[in-house]
């Protein structure tokens, strides 16, 4: 049987990498890319998009899969969770439900914007997908804060 301690682990590496993904690519990656022409920007977005893309559905897999492991190896299920628990999955399904909305609401009209070369089409839903993102990362970094201190609320009245 697989350890808590490897489940966690697996949980807050790909939590690292999604929310440290979103964190790069709105805060860094967006600025940066801003000044280039738009037939380089979103060309080059695109290919980082693909590439992204695949670390983020496994994140949206393991991430859930690792959570509930641990919440019914630690806590017996969702009864005896705390809730912070709670709070932290929920936040992560609505992070999950808007990557779903990104991937497969602006992305694929994205690419195909940006394959066609129609440079004026890709802009309108780059800008959708900066919002989910932007949505996203907030989303993540209060889940993250959760994660990391919920455990200890309780501590301080």
């Amino acid at each position: 049987m697989i350890s808590v301690a490897i489940l966690l682990a697996l949980h807050g590496l790909f939590a690292a990498i999604w929310v440290g993904g979103l964190a790069f690519a709105y805060t860094v990656l967006r600025p940066s890319v801003d000044v280039m022409p738009p037939p380089e920007r979103l060309t080059l977005l695109a290919r980082i998009f693909r590439r992204w893309f695949v670390w983020i559905w496994h994140a949206v897999v393991i991430i859930p899969l690792t959570g509930y492991l641990v919440m019914f190896m630690l806590y017996g299920g969702f009864a005896g969770a705390d809730g912070f628990i709670h709070l932290m999955q929920g936040l992560g399904w609505i992070m999950v439900i808007a990557f779903l909305i990104l991937f497969f609401g602006p992305y694929p009209a994205f690419r195909r914007a940006v394959a066609a070369q129609d440079w004026a089409g890709a802009a309108p839903r780059l800008l959708a997908m900066r919002r989910i993102i932007a949505l996203n990362l907030a989303l993540g970094l209060a889940t993250v804060a959760v994660g990391a201190g919920g455990r200890f609320w309780a501590a301080f009245p």
